[in-house]
């Protein structure tokens, strides 16, 4: 997420995070029962916090491990968070595990060649940086910049046997969707022939989290930034994806999330990292609401 530009006297967007659960993509709750979201910046202990947003999580030995933008009250700038849960209902903020002179958000954390990776977004150092974990989950390294430019919010997957990654530049904001493929998640990364797959559509352009294939096929989540940033998440399934073709239509019964019913969310919610686990679907969301600056 961008760092927003905070005025006396104006809204600001106020983001927290929780965990939803439902039998389909279609159906997700909140897994509370209170008004309150599992994770705010409230619950955060090391540093002095303004917002929490942007959540990824992995399940590793029976343990859920949750990485989450924290956006810094003091320096203005983005880092990186974790918490953890036995269950994936309670949730225990443990510390900031990630920190740049640059901002940072969006971590896309994954699993491959018997390692955890991490691609935050890191615009600000006008490359998308692949990070690995030293000592999982608190300590990570940055390994090499996979791709130069101003990108945000890049999301990183294997399907049929190759890398794809979907990205958008800074500017325009939320307009423009680009693809690129690989033999591996290091690169080179090529853009592909179609790319930009999207341009001048901010409602299904901007990713909005973690891409999966729970039936085969991709599924990709995006933003619909109309009529504000992060107004409500949908989801398009991926027909067909190689080196050279691609189209995907949107799911019935899509948008998966929106703004309302508790109050953390009233305006919207714009992120999804949803995991199939026994039986349902186990999604780390985000959603905001407008707060007014004294």
């Amino acid at each position: 997420m961008q760092q927003p530009q905070i005025k006396p006297n104006r809204p600001v967007a106020v983001w927290a995070i929780d965990v939803f659960t439902g039998s389909t993509l279609f159906d997700l709750r909140s897994i509370s029962e209170s008004d309150a979201p599992a994770i705010s910046a409230g619950k955060v202990t090391d540093i002095s916090a303004q917002f929490v947003a942007d959540p990824f999580m992995i399940e590793v030995e029976k343990t859920w491990y949750m990485f989450f933008e924290v956006m810094n009250a003091r320096t203005g700038k983005g880092d990186i968070g974790l918490a953890t849960s036995k269950d994936g209902h309670k949730w225990d903020y443990r510390q900031i595990v990630l920190s740049e002179p640059f901002h940072l958000s969006y971590p896309y954390v994954f699993f491959s060649e018997g390692e955890f990776f991490m691609v935050p977004e890191s615009y600000e150092a006008n490359a998308i940086r692949l990070y690995r974990a030293e000592s999982f989950p608190a300590k990570w390294r940055f390994e090499e910049s996979i791709l130069e430019g101003p990108w945000v919010d890049s999301s990183i997957f294997h399907f049929d046997g190759g890398w794809w990654m979907f990205s958008s530049p800074v500017a325009p904001p939320h307009q423009v969707l680009e693809l690129f493929y690989s033999d591996h998640f290091r690169g080179p990364w090529a853009r592909h022939p179609l790319s930009p797959l999207i341009n001048g559509n901010n409602r299904l352009a901007r990713s909005s989290g973690r891409v999966i294939a729970p039936e085969g096929l991709p599924i990709r989540f995006t933003q619909d930034c109309f009529p504000n940033y992060g107004s409500r998440v949908r989801a398009f399934e991926i027909t067909q994806l190689s080196h050279s073709e691609y189209k995907e239509r949107e799911l019935e019964g899509s948008p998966v999330l929106s703004g309302g019913e508790q109050s953390w969310r009233e305006t919207g919610m714009h992120h999804i990292d949803a995991h199939f686990v026994q039986g349902h679907w186990l999604a780390c969301v985000d959603g905001w609401r407008f707060h007014y600056q004294d």
